[in-house]
This record gives C-alpha cells, sequence and structure tokens, in this order.
C-alpha cells in the first residue's frame, strides 16, 4: 500500500468510526437481559425472549428446539456475556420454507449515517465474535427494508473458539433507508434454512430481493442436540474497515434498550411502579414514567396479576381483576394504566393511589415498542 493509500485508510478510520458512537447495533455486549437470561423450548414462534433488541426470526417452525440463554464468557478478553443458542432437539428434515435466523432490526432513525444521499449508501462493515461445539457455517446478512438493492450475505465457518468475523458491504447505489422510526435495515443471522433460503448463491454486494440468496451454503444449528452457537461483540459502523469494538456502559446500553422494552418490577422486591388515583370505588388511574422516550405508543405485558396490588392513601392494599394501557404522553414521558376491578376494602374516589409489586419475579409490568 503506498503512503498515500495509506493516510486515506486511516483518515477513512477516524472519520467514520472513531469521531463520536459508531456502533449502530444496540446491546452488542450481550449485556442486558430483561425479559429473562434463559428460556427453554423455543422454535416454534419468532419472538424476542431473552437478550435485549435481539429476536429470534422463524418463517416456518422446524420440529427442531432450542434455548436461548445469556451465557457467561471467560474466554474472551473484554467481554462478560454472549448469546447462546442450544439445540435440545434435533430435526434433519428440512421443509424448503423453514427457517431460523437471529435479528436485531434496526430503527431507520438510528442508521442515516450509513446513506451516501437519497438512494445511494456508503459501505459499511459488520463484525461479531463468536464460536461453536463443532465447525459450523452461518450466514450473516445485512438487509435494507425499502430499495432497489436491498440483501447483501456473506458465509462463514465458526470455529470452536473465541474469533472475530467481518463482513464489509461496498457502497451502492439504488438503495433506501427512510428516515422514521420504522426498520430501516436488519443485521441478520441464519443458522438453519430450507431450500427456499438457500438454494441460490450468496452476494456480499447489495442486490435486489432474492429469497433463494439469503442463506446459500449454511448448515443447520438443530442437525443434532450436540450443537450451540454463542456470539457476541456484534458491531455495525460506516467504512470499509472492522474497528475495535464500541463498549458502552451498562447503563447507556439498558437506556439505549429502553426506546423499544421496559420492564418494572420483577426483581424479587417491593417496589412501588406509579402512582395516581382512584377513579371510582374500584378503579383506579396509575401513572408510571417512561425513560427513555418510547419508539412508538407501547403495547403492555405485565406478569401474575396477583403479584400487583394497588394501595391507597388509608394504607389498604388490594387486589386487581385487569390492568390496561389507557395511552402514553411522549411530551411528559408517562404512560397511563387502567387498575380496574379492585377487590377487597372500597376505595374512595379521588384519594391518591399506589401500583405496587410483590417480592417475586412475576410481580412486573413491561412496556413494548419493539419493531
Amino acid at each position: 500500500m503506498t503512503k498515500a493509500a495509506e493516510l486515506a485508510k486511516i483518515g477513512e478510520v477516524a472519520t467514520n468510526s472513531q469521531i463520536g458512537r459508531k456502533n449502530i447495533i444496540i446491546n452488542g455486549a450481550m449485556q442486558v437481559a430483561q425479559r429473562s437470561a434463559s428460556v427453554t423450548g423455543l422454535g416454534a414462534a419468532s419472538g424476542y425472549f431473552t437478550l435485549d433488541r435481539f429476536k429470534m426470526e422463524i418463517n416456518s417452525a422446524s420440529a427442531g428446539r432450542f434455548t436461548m440463554s445469556q451465557s457467561a464468557v471467560t474466554d474472551l478478553d473484554g467481554f462478560s456475556n454472549a448469546l447462546k443458542i442450544d439445540c435440545t432437539t434435533a430435526d434433519t428434515s428440512i421443509a424448503a420454507g423453514e427457517v431460523l435466523i437471529l435479528r436485531q432490526n434496526i430503527e431507520g432513525l438510528n442508521c442515516q449515517q450509513l446513506k451516501a444521499s437519497s438512494t445511494s449508501t456508503n459501505a459499511f462493515t459488520l463484525s461479531f465474535y463468536a464460536k461453536s461445539n463443532a465447525s459450523r457455517v452461518i450466514a450473516s446478512e445485512l438487509r435494507l427494508s425499502s430499495g432497489t438493492n436491498r440483501q447483501a450475505v456473506k458465509v462463514h465457518t465458526i470455529g470452536t473458539s473465541w474469533a472475530r468475523y467481518t463482513f464489509t458491504v461496498a457502497a451502492a447505489s439504488s438503495t433506501e433507508i427512510d428516515n422514521d422510526n420504522t426498520t430501516g435495515l436488519q443485521a441478520n443471522f441464519f443458522i438453519h434454512g430450507g431450500s427456499t433460503f438457500t438454494g441460490g448463491t450468496v452476494s456480499a454486494t447489495l442486490e435486489s430481493d432474492t429469497a433463494a440468496n439469503r442463506a446459500a451454503g449454511i448448515g443447520s444449528i438443530f442437525a443434532s442436540t450436540d450443537n450451540t452457537l454463542e456470539i457476541t461483540g456484534v458491531q455495525l459502523e460506516v467504512g470499509s474497515q472492522a474497528t475495535p469494538f464500541e463498549h458502552r456502559s451498562f447503563g447507556e446500553e439498558k437506556l439505549l434498550c429502553g426506546r423499544y422494552y421496559q420492564k418494572k418490577g420483577g426483581e424479587q422486591v417491593h417496589s412501588v411502579l406509579g402512582h395516581g388515583y382512584n377513579h371510582t370505588t374500584d378503579d383506579a388511574i396509575i401513572f408510571v414514567p417512561l425513560t427513555p422516550e418510547m419508539r412508538a405508543v407501547p403495547t403492555l405485558d405485565t406478569g401474575t396479576l396477583s403479584k400487583i396490588r394497588v394501595t391507597d392513601q388509608d394504607a389498604s392494599t388490594e387486589a386487581i381483576g385487569a390492568l390496561t394501557i389507557g395511552g402514553t404522553d411522549s411530551r411528559t414521558g408517562m404512560a397511563s394504566l387502567n387498575a380496574a376491578n379492585i377487590t377487597g376494602d372500597t376505595q374512595t374516589a379521588g384519594e391518591a393511589t399506589a401500583l405496587v409489586c410483590n417480592n417475586d419475579a412475576d410481580g412486573y409490568v413491561a412496556f413494548i415498542a419493539e419493531l
């Protein structure tokens, strides 16, 4: 490499990767797991189960099943956690439409730096650390939600020791990344798939949408119950080089995750979830702070209702029969919950009240605005 080319490369890295926040992936070090640290029996349906921002996408369910967990890492410098997939039920009869993808949906507002213009992209690079129980072939895919040239794929052979794998997508035209709060880009890891997704040829450059080219050449995590795969240090950045992983503090990472999922309670301590007032003698309106502002109006998930109660100013604590979300206000960062069918002592309309949880893992409310 000439001196001029070397200086240009250094300049590209400094400009695109070392000024400000560079990693577009959220929770890439697998630190935050608000839902659960481990869930068994997965494989029948898509969803977010353990590590925040990482979704398991299942197009057509296999008979294979797996456990998804936040594993401890002791043999990779700088990392303490990984996302682990462990096959628990094998399935070697793969139907054409089957697929299992580890995915992060990236909000369009968060990936505008990838654009060179409204119809073209800069070069960008995905990197990650991975290891498996045995040599395993997976595919990484970077997939735009809009535009003519949408998908680029690279096949990786994962070894039995931690190693870093990289994938650079060259600058491309006829692309589109909308500047809004919908999915602008997906970072996908294919770990199982039928011929619908594996029957073609992969391309490392952005090309038109072709299903058969998305995972050609991969193996299957469901081939044996011995199979495991661990991934951490996932990073997506502008530029044609993979630079050192950007570590963020746990607090900052959890705050970023909170735009998509916020869980209140469930930490096996008595705690107050929010305050409000008795609307009538048997229902209350509770205001719960949401920090940060969520991506969109959230839906509500609750643990076991018997573990969530209301308590008013006369110190009576009563069970509730239903808990629903009434609305959210992005300006105040508040969600209003309706606690209905309050049992026990008759509440006094207008009195102050609070929503509290028992010291139980199932005593929680969660707000969901995932992509």
